[in-house]
């Protein structure tokens, strides 16, 4: 992966993360809400869901 490769895949996970709050803020705000109300483990569990699936789409890509 280049450089270039990795500013272009920063950009593009900070335009995803921007379009929730900016699309549905109260929606936005009332998952990151629920989000804080989870124990370390379950939170640690869709952690690793999120990296798995993001790693799988990246295997796929390729």
């Amino acid at each position: 992966m280049s450089g270039d490769s990795l500013w272009q895949a920063l950009a593009l996970v900070l335009v995803i993360e921007g379009l929730f709050p900016l699309l549905s803020p109260g929606g936005w705000r009332r998952a990151f809400s629920q989000l804080l109300q989870l124990r370390d483990g379950q939170l640690r569990f869709f952690a690793l869901c999120s990296v798995a699936v993001g790693l799988l789409f990246f295997w796929l890509a390729r």
